[in-house]
């Protein structure tokens, strides 16, 4: 369970070296067979999704073959396996383009190129040209890491095994269901080089003071706020920092003190904040020693040289996987007392606390600081109150056992570029016969989170980011980390006595939901977010059928049932066995839905149709 209590500050040592592998090489130095290659795959994956969220219709041929006729007059033939979910998974090298020649024949060539479907596609799937040119935008910037990822051939699954968490962060190719998953719009890509996860490089924050009544500090009710300067900075980085505080003439003790973002600081906060700055109302302090290593939201960092100190969650101004990547002001408001209710529950819950030993990593502190003009204005678009704010989370090396391996969730899906499945190292070096292992895992990230949406009617959001999974010396799964607690949690409408009195203002940062809607938190996140791609890898690599890797899915769900038979009634409230799932289309919610609109709050996806249930 979460630790809320005031750390000590941890003593400062040499940050560690990283891995020497190259880091992202420049685009002239990318092969124009890596960029095809990077295409081939994408357009695959771009079939598949548009299929499965019905933004297209392919019509069968038989012999797994299918075709897909468009608006434009353009069709493309390709080989594909139908999955669970009605899940669509296209072979690569089996995709061909035809178009009508000059001569009114129509010729079919090999196709590679996920742009050009883009476009090919665009009135079929009804999106518009200002859309489709920002659409294009993210979809070159995916290619272009991809490609270089694929052009300098990366560590294999037995190399990435002896990773640290942070640093096997850097090595993940992004999210799974967005076609789009890297677009960073924002980002240039000098940036790219030097921000992103799979650069590798080590980051500088910087610290800047913010006079308090346009900051404010929270923190959980044994964190003081002078308790995490001590833990995050040297006390020569402090008196550093206080004596340019006095040397403006100023008082250090009357500012709140944060880090920054070097990007954000210089492409919006100087921006944004102009006249704050120029007033002395926020002081820029100059860098702390430490070195951050970016995790895959980019915007959360990991310290890598005390890795005792806290993760830090900051605004980045860019348009990333549907939203912009900011902080709202509520988020980081709430983000401690979420943590304080949520450690106080769930750490006194004998399954999770004694059983399970769930970890929940606590957002412990934040900073919010509102814009001093927009913040009053009705209907502002919340990127630009977004700018300015921190979060600091607590570390995984923090809380782990001292021969524990912690590794997120998403690491399972991710593919070495020799075609070896990272799950398939994991258990191969385990030494259990593939069936035992997936069924430790399915218990060990299922029954934390279905006891959590049964018991309380609380639902996180246990993506392949925000669930992080325990292993002992052997590689074998034994406990569940979750983190990203403010804004990804949500509870019930269904009052549940075990719940007990809920914080203040729970409407903003703890939002209410139906049943259907908690449950679906779960089945997005993990069924059809993550086992989805892992039941394909578990077949191919591991020996372990589909039909196979869902049963093993489904006993896990039963045994839990079974443990907990005086829970029935919430089995049926949530019921995780029922015969189909709504589905929710994130690809069409960017290209279709929400588009690039400027909206003053984020959105729900809307839900678009249903999909069969492999555990009914």
């Amino acid at each position: 369970m979460a630790d809320t209590t005031a750390p000590a500050s941890p003593h400062d040592h040499p940050a560690p070296e990283l891995p020497q592998l190259p880091g992202l090489p420049a685009l002239s130095e990318i092969s124009a067979e890596s960029w095809r290659e990077a295409n081939r795959r994408l357009l695959a994956k771009a079939l598949a999704e548009f299929a499965f969220e019905r933004l297209v219709e392919p019509t069968e041929l038989g012999d797994g073959r299918y075709r897909l006729d468009l608006d434009s007059g353009v069709c493309y033939v390709f080989a594909a396996e139908r999955g669970a979910f009605d899940g669509w998974r296209v072979d690569k090298d089996a995709i061909t383009r035809g178009a009508t020649g000059l001569l009114g024949d129509e010729t079919a060539t090999p196709a590679w190129d996920a742009q050009q479907f883009l476009v090919d596609c665009a009135d079929t799937i009804g999106t518009d040209a200002p859309t489709l040119g920002i659409y294009l935008t993210e979809l070159s910037a995916t290619l272009t890491v991809d490609a270089a990822r694929i052009e300098h051939g990366g560590a294999t699954a037995a190399e990435l095994r002896e990773l640290d968490h942070a640093e096997l962060e850097c090595h993940m190719t992004g999210h799974p269901t967005q076609v789009a998953n890297k677009g960073r719009v924002g980002f240039s890509a000098t940036d790219v080089r030097a921000y992103a996860p799979e650069a590798r490089q080590r980051v500088k924050l910087q610290w800047i003071a913010v006079l308090r009544g346009l900051a404010e500090f929270r923190g959980t009710p044994r964190l003081s706020e002078a308790a995490v300067l001590d833990h995050e900075l040297a006390p020569a980085t402090r008196a550093a920092f206080r004596a340019v505080i006095e040397g403006r003439g100023a008082d250090p003790d009357a500012y709140v003190w944060m880090p920054v973002h070097p990007w954000q600081w210089d492409r919006a906060v100087q921006v944004l904040y102009a006249g704050e700055v120029a007033q002395n109302r926020i002081i820029p302090l100059g860098e702390s020693a430490d070195d951050y290593l970016p995790q895959q939201s980019v915007r959360t960092m990991a310290n890598l040289s005390v890795r005792e100190r806290y993760d830090v969650k900051l605004p980045l101004r860019i348009v990333n996987t549907l939203v912009w990547r900011g902080i709202p002001p509520h988020c980081a408001q709430g983000a401690p007392v979420t943590t304080q209710w949520l450690a106080g529950l769930l750490g006194k819950d004998p399954v999770l606390r004694d059983e399970l030993r769930t970890v929940l990593l606590g957002e412990v502190a934040s900073v919010t600081v509102r814009h001093p003009y927009l913040a009053g204005v009705p209907e502002t678009p919340y990127q630009h109150l977004e700018v300015l704010g921190c979060i600091w989370r607590e570390s995984v090396s923090s809380r782990k056992d001292e021969n524990e391996r912690v590794r997120t969730f998403a690491s399972l899906l991710h593919v070495d570029e020799h075609g070896t499945p990272f799950v398939a190292e994991l258990v191969r070096a385990s030494g259990l016969p593939a069936q035992d292992w997936l069924r430790r895992l399915f218990e060990t990230v299922l029954h934390p989170v279905l006891h959590v949406m049964y018991t309380y009617g609380i639902s996180f959001n246990p993506h392949g980011q925000n669930a992080l999974i325990g292993y002992d010396e052997s590689d074998v799964p034994r406990r569940l980390f979750l983190k990203d607690f403010v804004d990804d949690v949500s509870v019930s409408h269904t009052r549940i006595a075990e719940r007990g009195p809920e914080p203040d203002s729970y409407d903003h940062v703890l939002p209410r939901k139906t049943s259907t809607v908690i449950r679906q938190h779960v089945v997005d996140a993990l069924l059809l977010g993550h086992f989805r791609y892992l039941a394909p890898l578990a077949a191919d690599h591991m020996g372990v059928p589909e039909p196979l890797f869902w049963r093993l899915v489904r006993d896990a769900v039963v045994a839990y049932h079974k443990r907990h038979p005086e829970k029935e009634d919430r089995f049926a409230e949530f019921d995780m066995l029922a015969a189909e799932f709504p589905r929710f289309p994130q690809n069409t919610d960017r290209l279709v839905v929400t588009r690039y609109v400027d909206r003053a709050y984020r959105h729900a996806l809307r839900p678009n149709g249903t999909v069969p249930n492999p555990l009914a």
